[in-house]
């Protein structure tokens, strides 16, 4: 369909032609292989640093930079984050148990599944904290938002022991995470204060990432073209007229759920219908 619309506006369509170069005399000019394309404008809708098995460059970047457009520091958004080598001995051999929780990093939480994977987690919730992360601050996790696991131990005369405290986290986390959780966080006592402790470490496991995943899994890149280099209304540079930046080349990073497709499509259409 989007072929069959473009080919109706008259727009040509080169594939496996990579461009190399662009420059600007009195008109743009870019050099792709043996060939040269000239026009009065030019859009810029190169995307990230994301996912460069798909042909992600940071080609964009690069003429931003020529025409003196300032940058804002990139870096992979929207991604696993791993652990480091101790809690990848404590946690990582979970790989594909998953729970819901709500993962928050300064006045950012989101709440959602967490995954953990062989070298960390991931999951929506921790995708969407990743884009607020930053080495070396913690993240703080909730294994149980809204429950009080231990109220039952804590209101019980009797069964005040590992193993009813094993009953009452298997009802709330899958059981292999209920049971590791434990094995790393059982109290040597079981009065109400130790309950008291280890409900509040089940609230607020915090966590020291070793990084991410990277660009390889990361489903956008964070940073970019500097917006206040560019107009709101046409997404036409200040610095260069005629040249237009749009979508994921630019710093504006959404949050799952279909924003940065709707950043590409709106960025689009306003640069669209300025032209």
């Amino acid at each position: 369909m989007l072929e069959e619309e473009c080919r109706a506006a008259g727009v040509v369509i080169f594939v496996n032609t990579r461009p190399r170069e662009v420059g600007r005399t009195t008109e743009y000019v870019v050099s792709a292989g043996e060939v040269s394309f000239h026009a009065p404008v030019l859009v810029i809708a190169t995307g990230g640093l994301s996912i460069p098995k798909i042909g992600a460059t940071g080609f964009g970047y690069e003429v931003a930079r020529k025409f003196g457009l300032a940058i804002r520091e990139c870096r992979p958004a929207l991604a696993p984050l791993t652990l480091t080598a101790q809690d990848r001995a404590r946690y990582c051999d979970l790989a594909g148990v998953s729970a819901d929780v709500t993962a928050t990093h300064g006045e950012q939480h989101f709440r959602g599944n967490m995954l953990f994977t062989h070298r960390g987690i991931s999951g929506p919730s921790i995708l969407q904290i990743s884009s607020y992360w930053k080495r070396p601050e913690p993240i703080a996790i909730d294994l149980a938002p809204g429950r009080d696991v231990t109220q039952e131990l804590r209101s019980a005369t009797h069964s005040r022991n590992l193993g009813a405290a094993r009953t009452a986290f298997r009802a709330v986390l899958p059981v292999r995470l209920a049971d590791r959780w434990l094995d790393l966080h059982a109290p040597a006592h079981w009065t109400n204060r130790d309950l008291d402790n280890l409900e509040s470490q089940m609230h607020r496991w915090e966590v020291v990432p070793e990084g991410t995943e990277g660009y390889e899994k990361a489903e956008v890149t964070a940073g970019g073209v500097d917006t206040s280099e560019l107009s709101a209304k046409t997404m036409e540079s200040r610095k260069a007229p005629g040249l237009f930046f749009i979508g994921e080349v630019v710093d504006v990073t959404g949050q799952l759920g279909g924003f940065n497709f709707q950043w590409a499509w709106a960025s689009g259409f306003v640069a669209g219908t300025s032209l």
